[in-house]
């Protein structure tokens, strides 16, 4: 521990998020402080794409430190270490003389690469990298993102090649930039952003040359890869947290579940955030699924051995309900859904399967797009709204088979986190679908969590992962109540629904 964060109280973690960046202060109980946020916009230049502007969310991300400071009135003294978490996937490629990026980040919703990945899987299919970095080829990573970039974008490629441009996801963009950027800044990814690029060897936990020349993508684009908790460096950009030490970085959901203190193999989350992530961890051991699942990192602290998970990713679930209010004006807050929904006492036998962005685990169609199923004269938007929840519901179940069959070992209790655990009817029916309790614990922002228990233990803020597993408490239990005829007769219609979904995208649909 060094002096400066030795009288220190207090650990920062930002989360750059898909709809939002966030400053949280938290104390060495792991309670929040003070909070800052700013949204940034959502740019859908045409279907299926979805950007976000880098530049907002390096504003925002000064901006929002100096919210939270102010808000817990401590100065950077107070302040031990940094985190960082993030949106993973989501692709930035800038110019490291300028800062400049190349163009908007490309979002991990984004679906405008599937060309590319038809192309990659044409030799091979689309497991043809799985064994290196656990991911089957889909438009979700990183990888054919920045492959579109230099493809697309004029004169990329030159500058790439030419040594000129940098990639990373938002927690490398945020990293270079805080720390100095053009002048000095630190071009580092941790493990777990890296395994979503599709180019990182789960066993060496470095860039795999094969699959870089195969996608022709330039080495020297690339972040150095280094653990999720060590001193990266300190600060420069921002004077109210300067040289103050930037010490963890994890992906959103394994920052989630380092958060949730899921340490030991067979323990598991589910994020209820855009979409839904499911991580189950797996400890030492390399799992890959025959059941739609992922195998990525879940962490890896300083020199010590890397702990690796599963991962059940669906790619629309809170963002569903920001589509009802936003596109079809069904309800004016995303708070007056549950209100809605619980105005009636079931779907109505309406089911939506919001498949934006294709289906995601354990299913991989890229081909696929939303439906609304089952619709009569009887049906109100009130069911809609309650379809919507449950749609969140089902796929979780899903990606819980997918996890039990390939571990041998069924879930007894699932923790949750992220914005839509408040919603009492979502929780209660998510409990209904899978038949084991649903828990919440008391600090339901884990993700943030997450990242400020990497930097701290990087710092000794706290000493080890016992510590940070005292912290964990029980807020709220939801059991299930629904029979078990009516668990399978629901189940049975939503898989029907979502067959529905299958083989919508042709080469002429736009």
């Amino acid at each position: 521990m060094t002096e400066s964060t030795s009288s220190a109280r207090y650990v920062v973690a930002i989360d750059q998020g898909t709809t939002s960046t966030r400053a949280i202060v938290f104390d060495h109980a792991g309670t929040i402080v003070s909070t800052g946020q700013l949204e940034h916009e959502q740019i859908f230049p045409r279907a299926g794409w979805v950007e976000h502007d880098p530049a907002e969310i390096w504003r925002n991300t000064r901006e929002v430190i100096g919210q939270a400071l102010s808000r817990a009135d401590i100065t950077r003294h107070d302040v031990a270490a940094v985190g960082i978490t993030n949106q993973r996937e989501t692709t930035v490629v800038w110019d490291k003389n300028t800062g400049e990026p190349v163009y908007n980040a490309i979002v991990w919703q984004d679906v405008r690469t599937q060309p590319i990945v038809d192309r990659l899987a044409a030799d091979g299919g689309v497991d043809r990298f799985r064994q290196v970095c656990g991911l089957p080829l889909n438009p979700y990573f990183a990888g054919t993102k920045i492959m579109w970039v230099l493809e697309n974008v004029e004169g990329a490629r030159e500058r790439a090649e030419a040594g000129d441009l940098l990639f990373g996801t938002t927690d490398s963009w945020v990293l270079w930039n805080l720390t100095g950027g053009t002048d000095g800044g630190v071009h580092l990814t941790d493990v777990t952003n890296a395994s979503r690029t599709l180019f990182m060897d789960l066993r060496t936990l470095q860039w795999d040359d094969d699959v870089l020349a195969a996608m022709d993508i330039p080495r020297a684009m690339l972040p150095e890869i280094r653990s999720s908790s060590e001193v990266y460096g300190t600060v420069r950009a921002s004077s109210l947290l300067r040289e103050t030490p930037i010490a963890g970085i994890l992906g959103d959901q394994q920052a989630a579940t380092f958060g949730q203190a899921a340490f030991s193999p067979g323990e598991a989350k589910n994020t209820y955030g855009t979409g839904n992530f499911l991580i189950v961890n797996t400890g030492e051991d390399l799992v890959f699924s025959d059941n739609g699942l992922l195998t990525t990192m879940a962490y890896r602290l300083g020199d010590a051995k890397p702990v690796y998970a599963l991962e059940g990713a669906i790619a629309v679930t809170g963002s569903l309900v920001q589509w009802l209010r936003d596109n079809l004006g069904l309800v004016s807050s995303a708070s007056e859904i549950e209100a809605l929904a619980g105005s009636v006492e079931d779907n109505g036998g309406v089911y939506v399967v919001p498949a934006f962005s294709g289906l995601f685990a354990p299913y991989w169609r890229g081909d696929a797009r939303g439906a609304v199923v089952g619709l009569t004269r009887y049906v109100t938007k009130a069911h809609i709204a309650r379809a919507a929840l449950e749609a969140t519901a089902f796929q979780t179940r899903e990606v819980l088979d997918a996890a039990d069959a390939d571990s041998g070992v069924p879930l007894t209790e699932l923790r949750v986190d992220g914005g839509m655990v408040v919603n009492d009817l979502l929780m209660q029916f998510q409990a209904d679908v899978l038949g084991v309790p649903v828990v919440r614990p008391v600090v339901a922002e884990t993700t943030a969590l997450g990242a400020a228990y990497a930097a701290g233990l990087a710092v000794g803020f706290w000493s080890d992962l016992d510590e940070v597993r005292a912290n964990w408490a029980e807020d709220k239990r939801w059991e299930p109540q629904m029979e078990e005829a009516e668990r399978e007769r629901v189940l049975r219609l939503w898989k029907k629904a979502v067959t529905r979904t299958f083989d919508w995208v042709d080469d002429d649909v736009r």
